[in-house]
């Protein structure tokens, strides 16, 4: 029996859920843990050996090897050192040198109203 488009989507609940063809990819954030798409986290990836171990941003998601998500903030970030998710969401024995995902996360976070004049509100909740 032939596939259909249907039979590739899954379908929603009657009165409830999400359609994943529209949405895209879930991944949870390894800072506060909560679920977002996959666009709306950063992805690293752990790149070099022993001792040289450091975790590499990877906006492009094009970087080879295990890879974890993150939302580009502060607060997720150090709340994720916080707990030491990053060696256990990359299955690291060692520790990495976090300097460049931190340095690539304040460079690129804009916090909400930043730019139009209005009260700063968070985009999600860190402390969950």
């Amino acid at each position: 029996m032939p596939r259909t488009p249907e039979a590739d989507r899954i379908r929603a609940a009657v009165g409830g859920g999400v359609d994943l063809s529209k949405a895209g990819p879930t991944r949870t954030c390894v800072g506060c843990r909560s679920r977002a798409p996959a666009f709306a986290l950063l992805r690293f990836v752990a790149v070099g050996t022993g001792d040289d171990l450091r975790l590499q941003p990877d906006p492009g998601r094009r970087l080879p090897g295990r890879g974890a998500h993150l939302h580009p903030d502060p607060a997720c970030f150090a709340q994720a050192e916080r707990r030491r998710a990053f060696g256990r969401a990359l299955r690291l024995a060692g520790v990495a040198d976090t300097g460049p995902l931190a340095e690539h996360i304040r460079v690129v976070y804009r916090p909400l109203g930043a730019t139009d004049g209005g009260a700063l509100e968070p985009r999600h909740d860190p402390a969950r």
